[in-house]
């Protein structure tokens, strides 16, 4: 009986131990921990000093329902990144603004559930820590806005207070997506050591896909605070914002690398090509460079495809640091990349090279082996062609650019070369694989 009590004990720490919360840093793992359990202390709270009538009770489940079936409507195109963008913050503004405090904090956790269970499956943690994030920033929400209306209930007409209160909603609004915000993406942050403020939250797109959300969501909360009948009339609106949304993570998603991050290929020779015509047209410098990684066969081979993985996504990660926020970065495939430098001259474009070069040089990703965890060293070889006035298309450098790479890897690798010549490059390249 002991010894079978004690293997049911050593199973159970084996799996314990292959939880993937587990596998984060510690201090992600604290982090995470304090705020679900802030969460739930302040749902206790919350429910502890909520009074509910029956037409707030209709209402909370009108609203909830709204923002199920918006989840709904990703069904067919799913999650396929760590960050996510919905719009069911239009149908929970009005709970945290006009129902108990315990509506607002439990109103994400039903369609955060249907998430899960509909759209995609995923460690039931971060799930969790969503759902926790999203209620902390609801119940700030009922705070701030019931403390405002608290002070602004004096000396106001009723035309001075309809505008006031609007504008503390849409307030309100804005807090929600602050508060959210600073909660989820240290966790993001922790998780992928390459995610980008700017480019999750801060990109032109995603900041206007959020204003409109909220201004959606302040004129239901105000039609709704009118008569609850207005979320038959809003739930087509929301349907049509959901959609523009979803078009524009898509759009988004066509134009990107999903390993890396960086342009596909596709995208990047249509928006080198729009560059070069400009490039040609006001007589400006240009250069296109193609950066291969060396000897990434044997990463692969010695360390296995998802250290190979990493290897590209830190590579990617020092590229976007390195390039100027003008330049264009791709992925060809495999390990090649593509760069093009607008307004570039020779020596410019071969200090930028030499940069990337020696910055790879130095860089060192870790990689699991059957002796441990250990460095990987890493070096490339780079090709760069100039543009020379002659007229040449996208095609012509990248053939020059590669030709360039070719004797930057025949002269022993981990170098950079550079021709000028765009017209002879490809035949001193057949030259040299004679």
């Amino acid at each position: 009986m002991s010894r079978s009590w004690c293997n049911r004990v050593r199973q159970l720490m084996q799996h314990v131990q292959t939880w993937q919360v587990l596998q984060l840093p510690r201090w992600l793992v604290a982090f995470v921990a304090v705020v679900i359990t802030a969460d739930a202390a302040a749902i206790t709270i919350a429910i502890r000093v909520s009074t509910v009538r029956p037409t707030q009770l209709l209402l909370f489940g009108g609203l909830v329902a709204c923002g199920c079936a918006t989840v709904e409507l990703t069904r067919r195109a799913g999650e396929t990144a760590l960050f996510i963008k919905d719009v069911c913050g239009v149908w929970e503004l009005p709970i945290a603004i006009l129902l108990p405090p315990a509506f607002a904090m439990l109103a994400p956790i039903p369609r955060i559930a249907l998430t899960q269970m509909r759209i995609r499956k995923i460690a039931l943690h971060r799930r969790v820590f969503t759902a926790a994030a999203i209620s902390l920033s609801y119940g700030s929400v009922y705070l701030a806005f019931h403390e405002f209306s608290r002070i602004a209930a004096v000396s106001l007409g009723p035309g001075g207070r309809a505008a006031l209160w609007i504008l503390a909603v849409a307030a309100c609004g804005v807090l929600q997506w602050v508060v959210n915000n600073l909660l989820i993406f240290p966790a993001i942050k922790g998780s992928d050591r390459g995610a980008s403020l700017r480019e999750m939250l801060l990109a032109r797109e995603n900041i206007l896909n959020d204003l409109t959300e909220v201004c959606v969501g302040t004129v239901l909360t105000l039609g709704i605070a009118i008569s609850p009948i207005t979320i038959v009339f809003a739930l087509p609106f929301v349907t049509l914002l959901q959609r523009s949304s979803r078009h524009a993570q898509l759009v988004d998603a066509s134009r990107i690398d999903e390993k890396t991050g960086l342009l596909n290929a596709t995208t990047w020779r249509r928006e080198s090509s729009a560059e070069l015509a400009r490039s040609l047209r006001t007589g400006s410098g240009l250069a296109v460079a193609l950066i291969d990684i060396d000897h990434f066969k044997v990463v692969n081979d010695t360390y296995g495809h998802l250290a190979g993985d990493e290897v590209l996504r830190a590579i990617s990660r020092l590229l976007q640091l390195l390039v100027r926020e003008y330049d264009l970065v791709g992925r060809f495939g495999g390990e090649e990349f593509a760069l093009l430098l607008p307004q570039t001259d020779e020596m410019g474009a071969r200090n930028i090279a030499e940069r990337i070069r020696a910055q790879i040089a130095d860089l060192r990703v870790t990689a699991t082996s059957s002796s441990g965890t250990e460095p990987i060293a890493l070096t490339v070889s780079i090709g760069v062609a100039m543009l020379d006035g002659t007229g040449a298309d996208l095609t012509e450098l990248l053939a020059a650019a590669d030709a360039a790479l070719y004797r930057a890897k025949d002269a022993g690798r981990d170098q950079v070369w550079v021709t000028t010549d765009t017209a002879s490059a490809s035949a001193d390249k057949r030259e040299l694989t004679r």
